[in-house]
């Protein structure tokens, strides 16, 4: 049964191949970036795949918590059901990293907005929706003064950091709510392809498709589906153990609270 599934950050790389695969076997894909032309060029090649489903595309910016809102808000109105939502998304090296709320960009992106998008999509996704967030290999110590914008860290912290983040949250919320949807944290692969390694590392990466047939996986197969807290690290071809830090409660849930602080400040 074809289902609806929104693919944040899906104009190029991982997101915008595992797009493909989907609406390649017959699924619904809301598509989303910050550039309209991109995102138009996107939905138009993706519109054509041969027996393929329907396409949608949204316009927001991620480091804005109030786009976020929007996004969700859009959604909502033109969907009384999610069935996946991949929070794809991400940014690395960007010579601005300060957003105009004081924080840092990679925590906006990585962290702060799919914890937001997650959160008010929850009625749409309901007991049987999954949510797939991009974690990575590269997972940090979080430090809170960082996460909050009261300090600044070198470009590899913040992004290290804040995929922890990603992975620990992933943790919190899937324990915290009993009836679902499943969340689940994935490493879709080091050094792949994508726009952020050729930018951030100078080096063409490997095949994306590795990446984007495991979040394809995440999002459809039944061995996800009773996995939700569990982090799958497609290094090593399975679930496995994060970061020591997304493991331990007190520090885990020290990571939400500061984010809903956060949020709770940009969103009053």
């Amino acid at each position: 049964m074809p289902k609806t599934i929104l693919v944040t950050g899906s104009t190029d790389g991982i997101g915008l191949e595992t797009a493909k695969m989907l609406v390649s076997q017959g699924h619904q894909v809301l598509l989303h970036g910050r550039n309209r032309a991109k995102l138009e060029d996107a939905e138009k090649a993706l519109s054509v795949l041969h027996a393929g489903g329907r396409v949608e595309s949204y316009v927001a910016d991620l480091s804005r918590m109030a786009d976020v809102e929007a996004l969700a808000k859009a959604v909502a109105e033109r969907h009384a059901k999610l069935d996946v939502l991949i929070n794809n998304a991400g940014i690395f090296k960007t010579p601005d990293p300060v957003t105009q709320d004081g924080l840092d960009v990679r925590f906006v992106v990585n962290t702060l907005a799919p914890y937001l998008l997650t959160r008010r999509l929850l009625p749409l996704l309901g007991a049987s929706g999954r949510v797939v967030n991009l974690s990575s290999a590269a997972q940090a110590p979080v430090d809170p003064e960082a996460l909050a914008g009261r300090a600044r860290l070198a470009d590899m912290d913040a992004y290290a950091q804040s995929k922890l983040a990603i992975t620990a949250w992933s943790r919190v919320m899937a324990q915290a709510l009993r009836e679902g949807p499943a969340i689940i944290a994935v490493n879709p692969g080091s050094m792949l392809g994508s726009k952020m390694v050729k930018e951030g590392f100078g080096v063409a990466g490997g095949d994306i498709r590795i990446g984007a047939e495991i979040l394809t996986r995440a999002a459809l197969a039944d061995e996800f589906a009773a996995a939700s807290g569990q982090y799958f690290d497609n290094d090593k071809g399975q679930f496995a153990p994060p970061h020591p830090d997304a493991l331990d409660p007190r520090k885990s849930e020290e990571i939400v609270r500061v984010i809903e602080a956060v949020l709770a400040e940009l969103t009053k």
